[in-house]
């Protein structure tokens, strides 16, 4: 079969159609650059590897529970019980091991249980009894808060040093010790960096050469290197980042391999496609023979593990579990979702574009806060940046009609 390439046009012109034709993916990357520019100036510890990688620590949690939301919302649906399940699923593992004297791995099997048996109990309402996600979700966002209150009894529990090693610690060198004094970078983040940089070109290679067989459209070989480059140099500089303070949180590797697993599901799999095209046109998809109320149940199922797994490093992350974790998270998690390119209307939306709409969340409210911006300048500024990211999504349907 002939290979198809995109040589006819000129570089300016096919940079042009890219952007034209991915314009909320690449806004979500220059505003994520530019709310850094604009914080590095404005703060001289804003772009200090220590900052960056508490910045990491913080975005972990958001950018795993966004990865279940974008399913939810790529589906049609939404799921504004969220933090609750965060505080509750959370409150749930510190409980096991203080006051149930279980270690630190069957608290957690035992809490991502209940997160799969909260997704099931809201998946049941939305898919075989035809209740709107909107109404389920809200109900079980109070529900969920009543049941934390009524674990925790209003009290504040704390969580073993080794169960907050998930949210708090950094993954241990092979071969040299380093800290963040000497500038020795981390070797086992170096590793990491290597691997995934590997990993990363064949995946393109492959992708490419999989392109030129079944004749679709590719780059030009100098546009494709330049590509390359640019993506490695952006990898490179988180894992440097990382790698000059204590290397890579064990939240961040449990991200990387969340983010993988979903990518991978979302692109690769039947599901996926299945979950794209319910929430592109729903009488189609139940006329293609799409098993809908099946794929909608386990599209909640998901949401509510990751939702276990978010409470689990959350929890860990802070050192304790009480009656006010996860208020309002719900919010920062469909806004990061949203920022990231996933559609409010269903059909469309990417994992690294939920992960990078996280980051674009955490990066605003840590600014902020190395600036001294009080608690209402930022919900208005979180708020409006949600509001430009529904706008622009609503814009570029509009354009592509």
């Amino acid at each position: 079969m002939a290979t198809k390439s995109v040589e006819k046009y000129s570089s300016l012109e096919i940079i042009k159609m890219s952007l034209r034709n991915n314009i909320r993916q690449y806004t979500m990357f220059i505003a994520l650059i530019g709310i850094m520019l604009i914080f590095s100036l404005l703060s001289g510890v804003f772009f200090t590897p220590r900052n960056l990688s508490t910045l990491f620590l913080q975005t972990a949690h958001i950018a795993i529970l966004a990865s279940g939301v974008v399913l939810v919302i790529v589906a049609g649906h939404i799921d504004l019980s969220i933090g609750a399940v965060v505080g509750l699923t959370g409150a749930i593992a510190a409980i096991l091991q203080a006051h149930y004297g279980l270690g630190v791995l069957p608290a957690i099997i035992i809490t991502l249980a209940v997160g799969a048996l909260i997704g099931l109990w809201q998946g049941y309402w939305v898919a075989y009894r035809d209740v709107p996600a909107f109404i389920v979700t809200l109900a079980g966002m109070m529900i969920f808060n009543g049941l934390l209150l009524g674990v925790t009894r209003g009290e504040t529990i704390a969580t073993s040093s080794m169960f907050n090693k998930l949210g708090q610690d950094y993954i241990p060198t092979l071969f040299f010790i380093n800290s963040p004094k000497d500038m020795l970078p981390h070797d086992t983040t170096i590793i990491f960096l290597v691997f995934v940089i590997v990993a990363y070109l064949w995946y393109e290679l492959k992708r490419r050469k999989e392109r030129i067989t079944y004749g679709f459209d590719i780059l030009p070989i100098k546009l494709f290197a330049l590509k390359i480059a640019l993506v490695i140099s952006l990898i490179t500089a988180v894992f440097l980042i990382m790698a000059l303070y204590l290397g890579i949180p064990y939240s961040i590797v449990i991200l990387m391999v969340i983010g993988s697993l979903y990518t991978f599901i979302t692109t690769k799999t039947t599901f996926g496609r299945h979950v794209y095209a319910i929430g592109g046109n729903k009488e189609a998809a139940k006329l293609s023979g799409i098993n809908i109320r099946q794929r909608t149940l386990w599209i909640f199922i998901s949401s509510g593990i990751l939702g276990a797994i978010g409470g689990i490093i959350y929890t860990a992350r802070v050192g304790s579990a009480a009656a006010s974790a996860g208020q309002g998270m719900e919010l920062d998690v469909i806004a990061a979702a949203i920022i990231g390119g996933t559609s409010t209307l269903g059909g469309q939306g990417t994992i690294v574009g939920a992960i990078i709409g996280a980051l674009v969340m955490t990066t605003l409210n840590n600014g902020m806060l190395l600036l001294d911006v009080g608690t209402t300048e930022r919900l208005i500024v979180r708020g409006l940046v949600l509001l430009l990211a529904v706008w622009i999504d609503i814009s570029s349907r509009k354009r592509d009609a």
